[in-house]
């Protein structure tokens, strides 16, 4: 019988390596001081969203 745990933990794993790769490209840049919270709640609001759709048309994808 399969591990049903593993690609629970895949799907956690990777999507945040890559958010952290992101948000740590975006921390060093020049311009990151100019930013102001409106605009990084409205960015990480966006990011969700996608993010959901993503997972939606995934799961839509698969068949469940």
């Amino acid at each position: 019988m399969p591990d049903r745990k593993r690609p629970l933990i895949v799907m956690w794993i990777v999507p945040l390596m890559i958010g952290l790769v992101g948000f740590n490209r975006v921390t060093h840049s020049p311009n990151y001081a100019m930013y102001r919270a409106v605009d990084i709640v409205q960015l990480l609001g966006s990011g969700v969203c996608f993010g959901a759709a993503m997972v939606g048309v995934i799961f839509m994808l698969r068949g469940r």
